[in-house]
């Protein structure tokens, strides 16, 4: 099976590491969440796979490449990415916005051919965001830029998908959607790695977790064995309450403008970890 590889991963900010010798794999087919507290390093484990930030040992494998190794077209073409947040201010329509995830496939000045055009209206539909088209990016609320930045990535075709707190900014109908969407990418045939804030949303939406602490694994695995009391009270320093949260489940996905009515059961409604 396919899988990302990250091996003995250390990254560090002048003298301290903030990654240490980090080590785990995320298989096509399966969604991977990278959970822990705030200062963990799960962000910084997906910068690093991007080259964003250097990394001081390690590996980063996929489809049998060194992904900080590659240049970026090249890694473009394997690798697509949405951030927590957005640098990008120009005032840039959301269908150019989209269409850089197209730039890997095209050569110098190249327009947008047929091809390209299909994936960006399959992605803008993928995140129920075709009533943007028209729209200016700069102008769009954080939920609204956020689903443009997914559809950003999925333009791109790639089949290892890194995405850091997918979920953020966006209210609770749209948050079970990506949810729901990040389980259909990875049936499809790709790798989802993504940094889940929520704990409930880990156990809902991931096949497996990888749980930071301190720059370090605390435990990886399945998530029932992660999202495990113990676990939890060293990481967190808090204990799972059973039945303690509030439940939520999308009733009809069509009136969003979504292709079919679905109903999908929130992880809010299988008991509180956070």
């Amino acid at each position: 099976m396919t899988s990302l590889q990250v091996n003995n991963l250390t990254v560090q900010r002048g003298a301290c590491p903030v990654v240490d010798d980090v080590s785990f794999t995320a298989a096509v087919g399966q969604v991977t969440a990278l959970v822990g507290p705030n200062g963990a390093g799960k962000s910084t484990v997906i910068k690093a796979m991007l080259g964003l930030v250097p990394k001081v040992q390690g590996a980063i494998t996929w489809e049998k490449q060194e992904l900080t190794g590659l240049d970026p077209r090249r890694r473009a073409r394997l690798v697509a990415y949405v951030p927590q947040h957005s640098r990008l201010v120009a005032g840039m329509s959301v269908v150019n916005v989209v269409a850089m995830g197209r730039y890997a496939h095209q050569g110098g000045l190249a327009r947008l051919s047929a091809t390209d055009r299909e994936a960006v209206d399959l992605a803008l539909g993928q995140v129920d965001a075709r009533h943007l088209i028209g729209r200016r990016f700069d102008e769009l609320s954080c939920g609204e830029s956020h689903c443009v930045l997914l559809a950003r990535a999925l333009a791109t075709g790639a089949r290892l998908i890194l995405l850091d707190e997918p979920t953020a900014s966006l209210d609770i109908g749209h948050a079970l959607a990506v949810l729901d969407l990040l389980r259909r990418l990875a049936a499809e045939g790709r790798a989802v790695l993504a940094v889940l804030h929520h704990l409930e949303e880990v156990r809902h939406a991931a096949d497996r977790a990888v749980l930071l602490h301190r720059g370090r694994i605390l435990v990886s695995g399945g998530v029932d064995a992660v999202l495990a009391p113990e676990p939890l009270m060293q990481a967190f320093g808090v204990m799972p309450v059973p039945g303690g949260a509030l439940g939520f489940r999308r009733e009809n996905a069509a009136h969003h403008g979504g292709t079919e009515a679905r109903r999908i059961e929130s992880p809010r409604g299988k008991g509180g970890e956070s």
